[in-house]
């Protein structure tokens, strides 16, 4: 009797590396736009984020950051201060650089604690994925701005704004386009930009 012959594994490699390459471009598409919010405009670079980890699982959010981050190390103006601020590992290297490191590491901590959760639940995974982008963006920003300022200049005008994605992607996230982690291969698999980053948006 003939055994049915599974699909090949490149397949499976070609179609996660294609969700991560559209994954890397919609957060850059977020990271571009501004929108008017109090008390700064924001971008929407965190809820890209925090969508990303919540529908794809760990594998392909820290994937998709990864190649995200990549391209911007490679000089395209994938970033939202980008070129008009600089470019590529220089502006990595940048105030922002710590908010960019933590949004790969939010990814996978957030993926990994939303992973099989109810709404409560990613709320939560969101929210410890925000501490991780703010405690490591804002002890990289010290070392440009002085300490007694640092919450006043990279949190403060930012948070409320990144409460307000994390609400918004919790809600998201019980309509069918936040069932991408079966695209992912299944459950197994598994603040925006800084206050620098573009026109002081986040």
């Amino acid at each position: 009797m003939l055994q049915s012959t599974p699909a090949p594994h490149w397949r499976t490699l070609s179609r996660q590396a294609a969700l991560a390459v559209g994954g890397a471009a919609l957060i850059t598409l977020s990271a571009k736009l501004q929108i008017p919010f109090w008390p700064v405009p924001m971008t929407l670079h965190t809820l890209a984020v925090m969508a990303i980890a919540v529908a794809a699982g760990p594998r392909l959010a820290l994937a998709t950051l990864a190649t995200y981050l990549a391209a911007g190390a490679a000089g395209l103006p994938v970033f939202s201060g980008t070129p008009e601020r600089g470019i590529g590992i220089a502006y990595m290297m940048g105030p922002t650089g710590g908010y960019l490191a933590g949004y790969l590491i939010s990814a996978g901590v957030t993926a990994w604690l939303a992973k099989g959760r109810g709404t409560l639940g990613r709320i939560g995974a969101m929210l410890c994925g925000l501490a991780v982008i703010y405690a490591l963006g804002l002890a990289w920003l010290a070392q440009f701005v002085p300490g007694d300022r640092v919450m006043a200049v990279g949190l403060l005008p930012f948070l409320p704004a990144d409460l307000v994605k994390v609400a918004l992607v919790a809600a998201g996230a019980t309509l069918p386009w936040g069932r991408l982690g079966g695209l992912s291969g299944g459950p197994s698999d598994g603040p925006s930009g800084g206050p620098f980053d573009g026109n002081s948006g986040r």
